[in-house]
């Protein structure tokens, strides 16, 4: 690691079966600090981790910040893998946050592919959650929210 890319460890992930085991202090700590490394690499794996926390505003904020990092893809791609790995509306919810809010059609790519290639969706399982989790956000009380889960429901119709 060059000292560009210096940061704490906290870990990865690496398989869809299951989302990483919650954060402990220390490690949340650790990830909030490399969220905003200058190294793409730091950052895609804080998102990673940050993804296994639980969510609070404070988080979803920095959450979307790395969802919609205007620097590197990478770090775009690794945070929503991560978030929808959840398997929970939370997750899903931020995915849709940041595509009702992204600005430029490479990021949007991103989103969109790590939606529409989540590996959790191919089993008839994953395709009943994914519609029940959209029918949920289809009343979120986040208007941007609402309208990609609309969008995103009429593509699975």
């Amino acid at each position: 690691m060059t000292s560009e890319e210096t940061a704490v460890s906290v870990g990865d992930t690496d398989s869809w079966c299951a989302p990483a085991k919650p954060l402990d202090d220390q490690e949340l700590s650790a990830a909030l600090t490399n969220s905003a490394a200058p190294a793409w690499s730091v950052r895609a794996g804080a998102g990673r981790r940050l993804a296994a926390a639980a969510l609070t505003d404070e988080l979803v904020d920095i959450l979307l910040r790395l969802l919609l990092d205007p620097d590197d893809t990478a770090v775009t791609q690794d945070t929503a893998e991560a978030l929808l790995k959840r398997g929970d509306t939370t997750g899903l919810r931020c995915v849709l946050m940041a595509l009702s809010r992204v600005t430029t059609t490479c990021t949007m790519d991103h989103l969109w592919g790590a939606l529409d290639g989540n590996p959790a969706w191919m089993t008839d399982e994953g395709t009943n959650r994914l519609i029940k989790q959209l029918r949920e956000l289809t009343t979120d009380h986040d208007t941007g929210v609402r309208a990609e889960a609309n969008n995103t429901w009429e593509l699975c119709g």
